[in-house]
């Protein structure tokens, strides 16, 4: 089963998402929070595997209680997914430094929604529309005004080999395993591997931080194919 938390300041959304998520047999909505604040108390309580985060509520925002979560080491099971009903939103840039396993715009499909919740609980992130590489790549391009945290610096690809540089540009992309294997002729279980490396030597949560990296290291171009 699923545990998600929905952390919204207004009713009616929640109710909402509650209804949807709610009516699938392997998701269970296990707590509403209506701040920040409440939010990150809930999630600490409950320990769900997915947050699905607005990002502008009171007492504490999304991006400061996404921090919140993502850096507390008894929810490193739990993945953070960024609402927002702007598709240039700041706050969502902030978010997925800050740990968010990716971003969701507030009218996504309902199917895409209940889509979502299961891609990222089973430790994948939401790359695959190209509007968030979009958002990726005008985040890395602009004025950084938020230091990026040690993991993320580009001294730490010092520690990679020359194939795990290759397969973090292409994860950078927003290619899958599959796509990266074809594209580097590995098989399937070596590209996994490769990945599951780059977790662990750059300290990532999931893939949505690798693209981060990938971009703010400089070893993919904003814009570049």
């Amino acid at each position: 089963m699923i545990t998600v938390e929905l952390a919204d300041d207004q009713a009616l959304v929640r109710a909402g998402f509650r209804a949807l998520l709610d009516s699938e047999q392997d998701i269970a909505v296990v707590a509403e929070a209506a701040d920040g604040e409440e939010a990150v108390q809930l999630a600490l309580r409950n320990r769900p595997d997915v947050v699905l985060m607005d990002v502008r509520m009171p007492r504490l925002d999304g991006l400061q209680a996404t921090a919140r979560l993502t850096a507390d080491p008894t929810l490193a099971r739990t993945r953070v997914v960024v609402l927002t009903t702007f598709e240039l939103d700041e706050y969502v840039f902030g978010s997925l430094r800050a740990g968010a396993s990716g971003f969701l715009l507030k009218d996504v499909a309902p199917a895409d929604l209940i889509d979502a919740v299961r891609v990222v609980a089973a430790g994948d992130a939401l790359l695959a529309p190209k509007l968030t590489r979009r958002l990726i790549e005008a985040f890395v391009a602009q004025d950084r005004t938020v230091p990026a945290p040690p993991a993320r610096e580009a001294g730490e690809l010092e520690g990679l080999t020359t194939r795990e540089r290759e397969v973090l540009a292409l994860v950078g992309r927003g290619l899958s395993n599959a796509e990266i294997a074809g594209r580097l002729v590995l098989s399937p279980l070596t590209a996994k591997t490769h990945v599951a490396r780059l977790f662990s030597k750059l300290g990532a949560r999931d893939r949505a931080q690798l693209v981060v990296t990938a971009y703010e290291s400089g070893l993919v171009v904003p814009g570049a194919s």
